[in-house]
């Protein structure tokens, strides 16, 4: 493994803003994270000591301390007795980007977050077998309004109804899936350098979007329960942020559902400090008896994202945002600037399916599905603490000591079953907790999934054992 180069150049260009508001910790860690994620630090090299980084910095050894721990909670260094700190791999098991499960059959991938049967494209070859007939098909050829053919958005709004969302077509702005609805939504409504509050653990999309946009995304603690109201006061009182960001529904990671009591006093707290809401409501569908959306509690400051990634297809990139009328234009600006205007070929897929009931029936079909392989959950991996529930996509495992979430994932990499760490999904300034999120829909089977929640399960007891064998 390399070795630590030189002081003078691995902290040449670093100039500590002794008198700004961030703390000299947080700027170290992030000088070093910068040259890691850039490469100029490579996996495996050795840091200098802290007190020999403390001295050249004339700063203080508990600083350093802090910084690395820092890096640490990041999965960008690890340290061991008798071998210092060294950058980690950047690519380890499990923990770099997928679009889709890997097909190797050694493996058993529950790291992507997708529907679990594909009833898609074998409903999508009959749809398009007659697509030329339908009157609308002269349509795709031009373009559309900003906010989406007339057509496709109260198509849109008639199935929701019969979900029990109540959406004015009106107020509807289609796009290309819910994270093209984010950044919609960022771009119209928030300015650089704003607050955007999130779960302190969130789907790691919002996180992104904020990052390369210029938004500050600042964590919100919570419970089993979601959200903690006390805490969300506080940081509207110390902050005055612009947004908050919220999964109601199913959250990912976590698979927590947002009581109606706690949705009433998020509510009443964003009222109150005119705080705007961003409501991701993809998991809706796969709940049945889902509490009442944030866009009937608040309309008036809701964004309310939809869209049929997690219960149909990734692939149909089809989805809308409901606005308050008071921003609605402002979306459709921003749409205009972006992409003049979403397919109106996929909207007329998307909107023959929601016409049919096929978008009904393969959504039922899923649900189902991801109810069974609940259950496989609950017999396989049960006596360890998990967060789920019946039709999910995802579960949450609350790891034992002595694991972290990473070096459970490199683990289980090595039993031939990867996943995601929690510190995928956890924002900058917070520890990451010690678990891992298992995507039940990405196993190829059923006997798949029960196969690897097996390894898990004896992964996760034998902790001490796996830890002491790798030290």
């Amino acid at each position: 493994m390399p070795d630590a180069p030189p002081l003078q150049r691995l902290l040449d260009d670093l100039r500590l803003n002794r008198e700004g508001d961030t703390p000299l910790y947080e700027q170290l860690a992030e000088y070093l994270s910068t040259r890691i994620e850039k490469g100029t630090l490579p996996a495996g090299t050795r840091l200098p000591p802290h007190r020999d980084i403390a001295s050249q910095l004339d700063i203080n050894i508990t600083t350093v301390t802090r910084a690395i721990a820092e890096l640490k909670s990041r999965a960008l260094v690890e340290s061991r007795p008798g071998r210092g700190t060294r950058v980690a791999a950047m690519e380890s098991p499990g923990t770099d980007f997928q679009t889709a499960p890997i097909t190797n059959q050694d493996v058993i991938d529950l790291s992507v977050n997708r529907p679990a049967l594909d009833l898609y494209t074998e409903t999508l070859s009959a749809t398009l077998a007659t697509l030329a007939d339908d009157p609308r098909y002269a349509d795709i050829k031009d373009y559309q309004q900003p906010v989406g053919p007339g057509w496709a958005r109260h198509a849109y709004a008639t199935w929701w109804q019969a979900q029990g969302l109540s959406l004015d077509p009106q107020r509807l702005t289609l796009v290309d899936g819910a994270q093209h609805g984010l950044s919609m939504i960022l771009r119209s409504v928030t300015q650089p350098g704003e607050i955007i509050l999130a779960d302190s653990v969130t789907y790691q999309g919002i996180n992104a979007l904020c990052h390369t946009l210029g938004r500050e995304l600042i964590g919100v603690e919570g419970d089993d329960q979601g959200i903690s109201p006390e805490h969300l006061e506080a940081l509207c009182q110390s902050h005055a942020p612009r947004m908050l960001f919220v999964v109601p529904c199913l959250h990912n990671p976590t698979t927590r559902t947002l009581s109606h009591a706690r949705r009433e006093a998020i509510v009443a707290i964003a009222r109150h400090h005119d705080l705007l809401l961003i409501e991701d409501d993809v998991y809706r569908p796969l709940q049945q008896s889902a509490p009442p959306p944030l866009l009937d509690l608040a309309p008036e400051r809701t964004f309310h994202v939809s869209g049929f990634s997690k219960c149909v297809a990734p692939g149909l990139r089809f989805g809308a945002i409901a606005s308050p009328p008071d921003y609605h234009h402002d979306i459709a600006a921003a749409m205009r600037i972006d992409c003049w205007s979403g397919s109106p070929l996929t909207a007329l897929i998307a909107t023959r399916l929601l016409e049919s009931g096929d978008m009904t029936r393969i959504i039922q079909a899923q649900h189902a599905e991801l109810v069974a392989r609940h259950d496989i959950l609950i017999e396989r991996l049960g006596r360890q603490v998990l967060w789920s529930q019946a039709g999910a996509t995802h579960a949450w495992l609350l790891l034992p000591e002595p694991w972290r979430g990473t070096d459970f994932v490199k683990a289980s990499a090595e039993q031939g079953v990867r996943l995601l760490p929690a510190s995928a999904f956890t924002l900058r300034q917070v520890v990451p907790p010690a678990a891992v999120r298992i995507n039940l829909a990405a196993a190829r089977s059923r006997e798949a999934l029960a196969e690897a929640l097996t390894r898990l399960d004896l992964l996760a007891r034998r902790g001490h054992h796996y830890m002491h064998d790798m030290a």
